[in-house]
């Protein structure tokens, strides 16, 4: 079994014995999710650490959606609920990329994608150049940011 299920089992049991609510909640939501991936298709199967770092990263863009969503709603205790969910699950994920850092893998994306071509990418081979930093980033940016990133990069 996945390192990073058990640890969350692990660390459910403890959040359970602390009378944690709110961390209680958000593991037991977690693992629902991860049960719901195994059973998902054809044949059941054990998810890998990626693919459970995978459904959380999932997990934690729902609860900030949610709580978009909610705040722009008036609904500032419910959102703030949900930002804590996140949080609980944030700590189970890889560290995210600061800015310095995502520009230097898109930079190296860049590179990669030059040496392929032969020249340059511009605009059209964004795609490659997406590619290339998504499967450098692993988890460790959202989609979002790295396409903010390579745009910028591609246009100037």
């Amino acid at each position: 079994m996945a390192q990073l299920k058990e640890r969350l089992k692990a660390d459910l049991t403890t959040a359970m014995k602390d009378r944690d609510k709110t961390k209680t909640a958000t593991l037991r939501m977690a693992l629902a999710a991860l049960t719901t991936e195994e059973v998902a298709g054809d044949v059941a199967r054990e998810l890998s650490d990626a693919e459970v770092e995978r459904v959380l990263t999932r997990e934690v863009k729902k609860r900030k959606e949610a709580a978009d969503a909610f705040r722009d709603a008036g609904r500032t205790e419910q959102a703030d609920l949900e930002l804590a969910e996140a949080d609980v699950l944030a700590d189970y994920l890889p560290k995210q990329l600061d800015d310095a850092e995502l520009t230097a893998l898109v930079d190296a994306a860049v590179a990669e994608v030059t040496a392929q071509l032969g020249e340059a990418p511009g605009p059209r081979q964004m795609g490659q150049v997406m590619k290339a930093a998504t499967t450098k980033a692993a988890g460790r940016a959202d989609g979002k940011r790295i396409s903010t990133a390579v745009k910028a990069r591609l246009a100037g």
